[in-house]
């Protein structure tokens, strides 16, 4: 398929006044907030959500898993497209898709309509997180750039401070849970509208093909691992023959999608001559890592505030305030600083120590742990958060031309929520296999001692996600103690991958930030010779 796309070149475009862009930036920013708020407003939701829905811990998982899946798959699509065609239509068409998949969300009458809808929804979410680190990319240089990144830290913080402080007093009100699926809804509108008003970026004008073999090949390779590791261990065991058929198939059909992307495809949706460039290739392996400790940390401590300590939605969405109020600050402080210094690297190391000191201090608590500790190791580890996110694809845009920063933040983004998933699904296998474990093993000793009867024993040891206020307080207390220990446990898995990324950013090489949208360098100044002019002219002057 080829399509002529309209617009003046970039070499051409005139810079936008700060106003034009903070006027841009308010529907991004209105797209980011609603985007990371149908993250974080279902998590404290779900363990109401998976019970009312008689789901299971593995349901559990697949409720997030399924919106990550989609948003992975996608992404180096959306990339590619943004490099072909209209940001802003892309951008419009992401938000009609995630107010779609919202919709038929909090109609879901099961399991498995929920996680259909999931899936429209990630679709949606994977086009807005893609796109509006691209769309800042064609508006603002890089030197420039970390100024506007702090706003879209402030607005990532500001989401997930509210989404689960909004989704426990959704679930907790006459609502309940569906209502967390439409409170977005009205932002969604809000954002587009805005971006229709107030965007305007050009396009170059080219004969276009998208590389629909490559892009299938690529999401059915993800889709396959993904769905691998979110099901080993608990529909069938690690080392088996689905395991070997599943894992050989996902690499040929990503072996195939490469060939495709390396040999065949006229507009590949991943460029792979990108991963020639040191920078792009450690950045994306960084971001892997840092998907890991960040999509764990938001999405089992909501989690583990409830089952491990008993609280409502309410009380655990009020327990994200730490971590988020380390991400904002790091963020904002971060971005203002790189805009005024050119220097970002000294962020990505100081970010990635305290990721990993957040993750590994996260790994000692379980159900005992005084709140104020875990509230200050979510703190650290947020802070880390805010370094490290948005300078990683910043440090990406630096190093290439406007016709490819589409797909180069989308590769990013893309790597960073894969590891996010792969991070999701295999602790989520651990998470539940310990806890059953656990629970198994200490209900004989509750039954013998006339504590709970097997029928109040029999939905726990079958996997099933319960609070322990629905239960008799034995099994409660059982419960809280095999939670808290086994999240614990989920964040020392983390720590290794913490630390690879620690490594990988001390070997990025740091580049000087170009002023300029496009990589058209500016022109160098031989001292030398200009001092000479200058001597020359003064000579000359003195003669006159």
């Amino acid at each position: 398929m080829s399509q002529d796309v309209t617009v003046a070149a970039p070499a051409e475009q005139a810079p936008m006044s700060h106003k034009e862009i903070l006027e841009a930036l308010s529907g991004l920013l209105i797209a980011m907030f609603v985007a990371i708020l149908s993250s974080t407003v279902v998590t404290t939701a779900l363990p109401t959500i998976v019970f009312d829905l008689h789901g299971t811990q593995t349901g559990y998982t697949w409720v997030l898993v399924a919106t990550m899946l989609a948003m992975t798959a996608t992404t180096p699509i959306w990339g590619k497209l943004a490099d072909l065609f209209s940001k802003k239509l892309l951008m419009q068409i992401a938000l009609l898709v995630y107010v779609s998949g919202s919709a038929l969300a909090g109609l879901s009458q099961s399991m498995s309509m929920l996680i259909g809808a999931r899936v429209i929804t990630g679709l949606g979410v994977g086009g807005v997180m893609a796109l509006i680190q691209i769309i800042i990319g064609s508006m603002v240089s890089p030197r420039e750039r970390g100024r506007y990144s702090g706003y879209i830290g402030a607005s990532f913080g500001l989401a997930t401070l509210l989404g689960p402080l909004v989704g426990g007093v959704i679930v907790d009100s006459a609502l309940g849970w569906r209502g967390c699926f439409y409170v977005g809804l009205p932002f969604a509108i809000i954002a587009f509208v805005v971006l229709q008003m107030k965007l305007h970026l050009p396009t170059i004008k080219r004969e276009v093909k998208i590389d629909y073999l490559g892009a299938t090949l690529l999401m059915g390779g993800v889709s396959i691992l993904l769905i691998w590791v979110s099901l080993a261990g608990q529909q069938f065991e690690w080392a088996s023959w689905t395991t070997v058929a599943m894992v050989v198939g996902g690499l040929v059909v990503l072996g195939l999608a490469m060939l495709v992307e390396a040999k065949h495809a006229a507009e590949p949706i991943i460029p792979l001559q990108l991963f020639k460039d040191r920078t792009i290739s450690l950045a994306t392996f960084a971001a892997i890592m840092v998907g890991v400790a960040m999509l764990s940390a938001t999405t089992f401590m909501a989690e583990y505030f409830q089952t491990a300590r008993g609280m409502s939605p309410t009380h655990a969405g009020l327990m994200s305030l730490s971590m988020v109020v380390g991400l904002m600050s790091t963020s904002i402080i971060s971005g203002r600083m790189i805009s005024s210094t050119g220097k970002w690297k000294i962020w990505l190391v100081w970010g990635m120590v305290a990721v990993t000191a957040g993750t590994a201090l996260l790994g000692t608590i379980d159900h005992t742990t005084s709140l104020w500790v875990v509230g200050t190791w979510m703190f650290i580890l947020g802070a880390g958060l805010g370094c490290t996110q948005q300078n990683l694809i910043l440090a990406v845009q630096n190093n290439v031309d406007q016709a490819n920063i589409g797909a180069a933040s989308s590769v990013v983004a893309f790597f960073r929520t894969l590891g996010g998933a792969i991070g999701v699904s295999v602790f989520g296998a651990i998470l539940s296999h310990q806890v059953i474990s656990k629970v198994t093993h200490g209900v004989p000793a509750l039954i013998s001692g006339g504590l709970v009867t097997p029928a109040e024993a029999k939905s726990l040891s079958a996997g099933s996600v319960e609070t322990s206020g629905t239960l008799p307080p034995a099994l409660g207390r059982l419960l809280e103690a095999a939670n808290g220990d086994a999240t614990g446990h989920i964040f020392l898995f983390a720590v290794p991958f913490a630390a690879l990324a620690l490594i990988t950013v001390l070997f990025i090489k740091e580049g000087t930030l170009r002023t300029t949208l496009d990589t058209i360098k500016e022109p160098e100044i031989d001292m030398e010779l200009a001092a000479e002019l200058e001597i020359g002219e003064a000579l000359k002057g003195s003669r006159k």
